[in-house]
């Protein structure tokens, strides 16, 4: 089913976010949990962080790709919409110029420009969110651009993605070994539960307040 009211946006974000804290929480009650051995202990600590940043980089892509679809269902004209969202429009025309090299697409794109932007818009949603299984803080930011939400709630957080998330899961991705203690991934899992419940509360936000329009 199509995301075309808020309502819609709000539940498809919801549940989303519900199964991924459930379990988050599941993995971090083992890791509190004292009875296991230091081995078991450790498989369960670099099992955490590689859960923690699967399910960061999940939650961001499916909501990211739920807001464009909501954006997209709304059918407003280009010049109704945000600089962002017509930005995005004019992205994938230009993308297909650039694949193609023929002069004609290319002057299909100037006329978008031109002759197009008070026509009815037609947002690509699907597969428009990369992170390349990769997602630190420059490709997050670049996220939040295109949905049109301020970055600078996230100024603070890059630390936290880059080294403490991405990195770590990096070398536990590559077989390398990581010593973690409890406390630490017990504060990380604060963390990435914090920023995902930042990122779905910006989202509903910005379908409440209609920031995808044009002021």
């Amino acid at each position: 089913m199509s995301i075309r009211t808020q309502e819609q946006l709000s539940d498809k974000l919801a549940e989303d976010l519900v199964w991924r804290k459930k379990e988050l929480a599941a993995v971090k009650a083992l890791i509190e949990d004292k009875s296991f051995s230091n081995s078991k202990h450790n498989a369960l600590l670099r099992s955490g962080i590689a859960l923690l940043y699967a399910h960061w980089e999940g939650f961001v892509k499916t909501a990211a790709s739920n807001y464009l679809e909501y954006v997209s269902m709304q059918r407003l004209c280009y010049n109704e919409l945000s600089s962002n969202f017509v930005a995005l429009a004019l992205k994938s025309k230009l993308k297909e110029a650039a694949e193609s090299k023929k002069a004609i697409v290319f002057i299909e794109a100037i006329d978008f420009l031109r002759l197009q932007l008070d026509k009815r818009s037609s947002l690509q949603y699907k597969d428009v969110i990369q992170t390349s299984s990769n997602l630190n803080s420059s490709i997050f930011k670049d996220i939040l651009c295109t949905l049109g939400i301020d970055n600078s709630t996230y100024a603070t957080k890059q630390v936290v993605i880059d080294e403490k998330l991405l990195a770590r899961r990096n070398r536990i991705a590559h077989g390398e070994y990581l010593l973690l203690d409890r406390e630490a991934y017990v504060e990380l899992h604060s963390q990435v539960i914090e920023m995902m419940q930042l990122f779905h509360d910006q989202i509903e936000n910005c379908a409440v307040l209609k920031s995808y329009c044009c002021i």
